[in-house]
């Protein structure tokens, strides 16, 4: 384990992190699902068009690189060094923010709770990502300004 994995009991940064982005995954998997099961939207879907959008290969890649930056970030937000990871999360989160607001069916109840949970949880990974600082940095840096204790009790043994 190291410095930073447990203060008083607190996981590290990036196990918080990467837990609030599974967080976010199984809010939009269930979403998805929940959408599915609403009368008329299968059939919709079906048809090739749904909300009023054309679904097109291409509009499928476009949503596949968008579901992707949160699957992604479970594993990045344990692997990437300190600076590289609160970037990281800081820009994965907006744009997650951004396609959960804009991309969703905001006239289904369902879809308002899950999209409410999922910008929730994408707003406290911005502000822990923003507030993070890394410790690994700076307790080298105050330890070279303590001053050296002298040895108690004379010389050492």
């Amino acid at each position: 384990m190291n410095t930073n994995e447990q203060t008083a009991g607190m996981p590290s940064m990036q196990t918080r992190l990467s837990i609030f982005w599974v967080f976010i995954m199984f809010n939009m998997v269930f979403a998805d699902i929940f959408s599915f099961m609403y009368p008329g939207v299968l059939k919709e879907v079906l048809t090739g068009h749904a909300g009023g959008v054309h679904i097109t290969p291409g509009f499928l890649l476009g949503a596949a690189v968008v579901t992707e930056i949160p699957i992604v970030m479970i594993v990045l937000s344990r692997v990437l060094k300190h600076r590289a990871n609160r970037w990281a999360n800081i820009v994965a989160g907006v744009i997650t923010i951004v396609y959960v607001v804009g991309g969703g069916s905001l006239n289904q109840l369902h879809y308002i709770f899950f999209a409410a949970m999922e910008v929730a949880c994408a707003l406290l990974i911005v502000w822990y990502a923003w507030k993070w600082r890394n410790l690994e940095m700076i307790a080298p840096a105050q330890q070279a300004h303590q001053p050296v204790k002298p040895h108690e009790g004379g010389r050492p043994r």
